[in-house]
């Protein structure tokens, strides 16, 4: 890599790390911007992705963690759906904050949106201070990892091995509530997840230390046949979005546990195994690709 690549990534990733630190920070939701949306967001959710979200009676009457898949690329529609089904269904009374990659929350405009709607940075900071205040969090294990799989993995629960909120239900003294969803994978079509291109491009220009994933997704959708997505590169599909709220799953609160890997790993393929296993009830009733 060049002198002056090299600087330029420097710059970008100190630009990054400041817009981050920026998200970490506490902040109310936007109520005004919450107010304005609403209508739009009900209308798309009803007749457009025909959201169905079952299992409120398992929610747990405490602050939980959330836990899930996402899908879709790089616009996640059945974690918007979660949200808002979740914020409407408590009537403000329990507030779920998403939560999104350290790239989203840094863009310009785009992150700036999710911060007044009450997204916060997928890290231990933020997700530890929102449960010590007693918010709700959900958390995507899987990043980028599940959120950009190939469409022929759609129905296949990705938590990418990471089980760090395994440990912060831990440190938070929290249940997790594991989270099943289908439908999501079907707004776009990732035809590769671009392992190989990531990989080639980041030995010219260091992308994957930059954006901080190792995939590129290529994309089949609208309004473009083909492309290469980072960054939203598509209007989603109409596709039928289904969730499920599984059982709670209560862990150790003894801090000491957060250490003890056969039991963080037990945990961990517990929440992989039951929203595997509810993935498959709800994939069970689509019918038709796209349409569900």
């Amino acid at each position: 890599m060049s002198d002056g690549a090299e600087q330029e990534q420097n710059l970008i990733q100190r630009i990054i790390n400041w817009r981050v630190g920026a998200a970490m920070e506490p902040q109310p939701p936007n109520e005004t911007v919450m107010k304005l949306q609403q209508p739009l967001v009900d209308l798309v959710e009803k007749y457009y992705f025909r959201v169905e979200v079952d299992g409120w009676e398992r929610v747990p009457d405490r602050t939980c963690l959330v836990i899930g898949v996402h899908s879709g690329g790089a616009l996640t529609m059945d974690a918007w759906s979660l949200v808002n089904a979740w914020q409407k269904h408590f009537e403000g009374k329990r507030f779920l904050h998403g939560t999104a990659h350290d790239v989203l929350m840094a863009a310009p405009g785009l992150g700036d949106y999710f911060r007044a709607v009450g997204v916060i940075a997928a890290n231990r900071t933020s997700v530890g201070a929102a449960l010590a205040r007693g918010e709700d969090v959900v958390v995507w294990p899987g990043g980028e990892v599940d959120a950009m799989r190939s469409w022929r993995k759609r129905d296949v629960a990705t938590l990418g091995g990471r089980k760090g909120f395994v440990r912060q239900a831990i440190r938070s003294g929290v249940p997790i509530l594991p989270v099943a969803t289908v439908g999501g994978h079907d707004t776009v079509f990732v035809l590769s997840e671009g392992k190989w291109l990531a990989n080639a491009l980041d030995k010219v220009t260091g992308l994957k230390k930059t954006l901080r994933g190792a995939n590129l997704p290529i994309i089949a959708g609208f309004p473009f046949p083909i492309a290469i997505e980072v960054l939203p590169a598509h209007v989603p599909l109409p596709a039928k979005i289904r969730t499920e709220l599984l059982d709670p799953i209560e862990v150790d609160d003894d801090p000491d546990r957060a250490d003890d890997d056969a039991y963080v790993q037990k945990i961990y393929d517990q929440v992989a195994a039951d929203i595997q296993a509810g993935m498959d009830r709800l994939a069970a009733k689509r019918t038709l690709p796209v349409l569900g």
